[in-house]
């Protein structure tokens, strides 16, 4: 017993220093309530070693399920079987969601456009890319801190997500179950570990799926989420285009727009949809708060 008890010790200190930025409180009773995986989980009790059984838990279904065979994909592209589009909802609300997608040209930061949601109360749900959150880690920080702001997943190299390589505009996807894992895994990892926040959601480079990869994540508990209103085009519309897009939002519409992209006309144009939105009786949301379809 007392070798029991200095090898958990041990055990404990192991963890607090692999993890000092993890700071989410966590509970024994999490475990024996739920199998489901880490961000599923309510916690209440900080405690090092409960953090290293979820993360070996979660090591361990992500080796069981790159290993398992799967059938080949029929489907590939934004709205494939399993990815969620739109709030289930009939209330006159939208979820603005923007995207980081970082590279050499995409590290930027619209800080105009950011300003302008924070000044006017205007919840979103950012999709950050793992080299966007390297490149950019004090702005991460603080933008994880903000309330208004939910943090998500937008993958590790920001490739499409396939199990055989297929390709969107010219990006080569992952080419196994094993590299879609690893695409959504280490960034959801390194948010978990930075913010101490467990992503809920996932949208891939491109926002292009198979219907495999998206089973693939699902049986994680991760759900994949696009979008009904195309908002900026990937950051290439002027803030004329950006605003009769938003204009055309329905109840329950999820729009992508950029935060990566300071140049662009997104700033502008969500700055002049959001006012006539919300005379028009929209409220915004961010998506945790609601059921997704």
């Amino acid at each position: 017993m007392k070798r029991i008890i200095i090898f958990l010790i041990s055990l404990s200190v192991i963890v607090t220093i692999a993890y000092p930025n993890n700071n989410r409180t966590l509970s024994a009773k999490s475990l024996s309530e739920s199998d489901r995986f880490p961000h599923q989980k309510d916690f209440s009790d900080d405690h090092p070693l409960i953090q290293a059984v979820i993360f070996h838990e979660l090591q361990r279904t992500i080796k069981y399920l790159s290993l398992q065979v799967y059938p080949s994909p029929k489907e590939w592209g934004l709205h494939v079987s399993g990815v969620k589009n739109r709030i289930n909802t009939e209330e006159p609300i939208i979820a603005l969601t923007l995207d980081a997608c970082g590279s050499s040209t995409g590290n930027g930061f619209d800080g105009q456009l950011i300003n302008f949601l924070i000044d006017n109360e205007i919840p979103a749900t950012l999709f950050i890319n793992e080299r966007w959150i390297t490149a950019n880690e004090e702005t991460f920080l603080f933008l994880a801190g903000i309330d208004l702001f939910q943090i998500e997943n937008h993958g590790t190299h920001h490739k499409p997500l396939s199990i055989d390589g297929q390709k969107a505009y010219g990006i080569n996807g992952t080419n196994s179950p094993s590299e879609v894992l690893e695409e959504v895994m280490t960034n959801y990892q390194k948010i978990y570990q930075i913010t101490g926040k467990k992503p809920r959601y996932f949208r891939s480079g491109t926002a292009h799926y198979d219907e495999v990869s998206v089973s693939l994540l699902d049986n994680l508990g991760v759900e994949v989420v696009n979008f009904d209103i195309n908002g900026d085009a990937g950051a290439t519309y002027t803030a004329n285009q950006v605003k009769n897009s938003l204009l055309q939002a329905q109840p329950g519409s999820i729009v992508i727009l950029h935060m990566n992209q300071p140049n662009s006309g997104t700033a502008e144009g969500v700055a002049i949809a959001v006012p006539q939105l919300k005379d028009l009786g929209f409220e915004f949301v961010k998506l945790e708060d609601y059921e997704l379809y």
